[in-house]
């Protein structure tokens, strides 16, 4: 049994990133699989501001439960980057988390899986999302390896994620496999 932990970052409920990684949750779970789903929406993340003193604490300055959840992301197996493309990139929700994970970046040791949804129909258009999130999970994760990427083109409207069930069996069949 795996420990599988998915930062959710879009801003909005029901948003198509996060049905395709409520789906590979499912998944997941269907497996045996413990998941928890972190939605940083939910969350009042505050920005690194570049301090370093995490570097000698081994904690952020900043008491808003990121130290929590990057203890959980030290227990993880598997994690799991959901976003929506804003403009090519990842959502800002995703980069405040990214750059507050640090103090951890060599400490992480898990597999890790992409997903990205955009309305745009050209996967290529979404490699700029991905590189912006590998420059953590490929450069400063060193004990991660990427495991899965789900490229959610095409999707514009609330709801086109769950119409589309290339991409949901491919969430529920990635999560199941973790």
């Amino acid at each position: 049994m795996k420990n599988v932990i998915i930062i959710s970052s879009t801003p909005r409920v029901g948003g198509n990133s996060e049905v395709l990684s409520n789906e590979f949750a499912r998944g997941a779970k269907d497996a045996g699989h413990n998941v928890e789903v972190i939605q940083l929406r939910d969350l009042n993340l505050k920005y690194c501001v570049g301090c370093y003193a995490c570097h000698s604490t081994g904690k952020c300055i900043h008491n808003d439960g990121m130290n929590e959840i990057s203890e959980k992301l030290l227990n993880a197996d598997v994690i799991v980057f959901a976003t929506p493309v804003y403009f090519y990139s990842m959502s800002g929700q995703l980069k405040v988390f990214i750059d507050r994970l640090v103090p951890h970046y060599t400490k992480i040791s898990a597999d890790i899986y992409l997903i990205a949804t955009q309305w745009d129909a050209y996967e290529e258009n979404m490699e700029n999302t991905f590189n912006a999130i590998r420059g953590c999970t490929a450069d400063c994760f060193e004990n991660c390896q990427e495991k899965g990427v789900i490229y959610g083109v095409g999707l514009n409207n609330i709801g086109d994620a769950q119409k589309n069930q290339e991409y949901m069996s491919q969430a529920y069949t990635m999560g199941k496999n973790v």
